[in-house]
């Protein structure tokens, strides 16, 4: 949901209409897409996986070799069919978001580039992976470069929505240090420490729900947002490497948030006309 919801409310936020592009994108970016991101991780993060003890069940899958390659095929197929007929949908701007979205999914986890071993640049590709969806939604429905005061509005909420997904993957990060090390697995928690890491975290937060106090009522309301987030995270502002698997019990907050975060932003859309009620 976390890349299904954005396109479609940014895609209907630029078209005010439900129609197969709607649906066919909501699709995409609900199952071959994350199948396409998740799939490949799952491949060239098996060294770390393996060692993790929250890998094999709802906190990600533990793929066994022998299904790497068929991972790979079958995650690529599934996912081609959609982008062929997307890209026939749109015109330049929506394909250049769209390939950025693509390139952002495998240059995150496949050598040589392992996006995801580069301090900084891990949680900015990660963040991409979730905000791209909203930017081609406004790329394949015309609202790309709306004029005041939407214009405005829009580009405060993907800057903080921007912030928000580079804070939740600098905090995920943090848990899996001690596995990361081991796998030798670079990360923006495991190069920077820890107790950097969640710091990191606390200030993008901070910095996205700031970003949404400046958008016109009621869209400012949204910023209430980042107020579950901090609690989540500001408890383990004083962890180390070695306590680092700590943090899991944070990170566990983060799905109810989340539909609480999605909840917030559906009832505020509405109120502010830019949703259907």
């Amino acid at each position: 949901m976390n890349t299904a919801f954005p396109f479609a409310v940014a895609y209907y936020v630029s078209t005010q209409s439900v129609d197969w592009r709607l649906l066919v994108g909501s699709v995409f970016f609900l199952i071959p897409y994350n199948v396409l991101m998740y799939g490949i991780n799952d491949v060239f993060d098996y060294e770390s996986d393996v060692r993790n003890p929250r890998k094999g069940g709802a906190e990600g899958a533990l793929l066994p070799p022998a299904l790497h390659r068929v991972m790979l095929v079958t995650s690529t197929l599934l996912a081609a069919p959609f982008v062929v007929w997307l890209v026939f949908q749109g015109q330049w701007p929506s394909w250049v978001v769209l390939a950025l979205s693509l390139f952002s999914v495998v240059a995150y986890s496949t050598p040589p580039l392992r996006f995801k071993e580069i301090p900084g640049l891990d949680s900015v590709t990660s963040s991409v992976h979730f905000v791209s969806p909203a930017l081609y939604g406004l790329a394949l429905g015309g609202g790309l470069w709306a004029g005041e005061p939407l214009g405005q509005t829009v580009t405060l909420v993907l800057l903080a929505f921007f912030l928000w997904g580079m804070g939740s993957h600098a905090f995920g990060a943090v848990q899996d240090v001690i596995s990361d090390r081991e796998a030798g697995i670079g990360s923006v928690a495991t190069i920077w420490g820890a107790r950097s890491a969640v710091w990191f975290a606390v200030a993008l937060y901070g910095l996205a729900g700031g970003l949404m106090l400046l958008s016109p009522w009621p869209i400012s309301l949204t910023a209430i947002i980042a107020l579950p987030y901090l609690a989540a995270v500001l408890p383990f502002v004083t962890i180390t490497d070695q306590t680092a698997r700590r943090a899991h019990g944070g990170w566990r907050w983060f799905l109810g948030i989340n539909f609480f975060a999605g909840a917030v932003v559906t009832l505020v859309g509405i109120n502010a006309g830019y949703l259907p009620g």
